[in-house]
């Protein structure tokens, strides 16, 4: 299929495909975002393979895409809500911080990253593959050839470390 073909079904179908988007994620500029990953994606695989049915192909590529970006926005909310205290979130320096909570976030941050740097490389490795990859406790599991509890008691630990560094700077800033 040629690439003027592709664009061609891609430009009569955007609007669709946006509008498919903005309902699935509720957000207009990440509905954008999506829909330009969505062309990348099938202009991609157009190079590699020929895609005998263009217009399905590019709204499920559509549809996967804003699945993956909710799947990852439900990690993030859950790994946030069941780890961290309301108290510790909002001591978070947002954007409109003032001097103060932005020097504040900076201590929390350099004493969290001093505190994650003497876990052991296991429970570094754990708290990454977790917190950053989203990965749950079987697929770290499996990853380190340990128990799914295993990996649990030790986010237990990891967790119950950061939350003690974020009291104390509370209690001694």
């Amino acid at each position: 299929m040629s690439q003027s073909r592709f664009n061609s079904v891609f430009l009569s179908q955007r609007l669709s495909l946006l509008r498919t988007l903005q309902r699935m994620v509720r957000n207009p500029s990440t509905a954008e975002d999506l829909l330009q990953e969505t062309y990348l994606r099938v202009n991609r695989a157009l190079g590699e393979r020929p895609i005998e049915h263009l217009e399905p192909f590019v709204f499920q590529t559509a549809r996967n895409l804003a699945l993956d970006y909710l799947r990852s926005r439900r990690v993030q909310e859950r790994t946030m809500v069941e780890d961290v205290p309301l108290d510790v979130l909002q001591s978070i320096a947002a954007v409109s911080s003032t001097p103060d909570e932005a020097a504040h976030a900076e201590r929390l941050l350099a004493r969290l990253t001093l505190s994650l740097g003497r876990l052991t490389p296991r429970q570094q490795r754990i708290f990454i593959l977790s917190r950053v990859h989203g990965s749950s406790y079987v697929e770290i599991a499996e990853e380190l050839h340990v128990s799914a509890s295993t990996i649990q008691k030790e986010l237990k630990l990891i967790m119950a470390i950061c939350i003690g560094v974020a009291q104390r700077l509370e209690q001694h800033p």
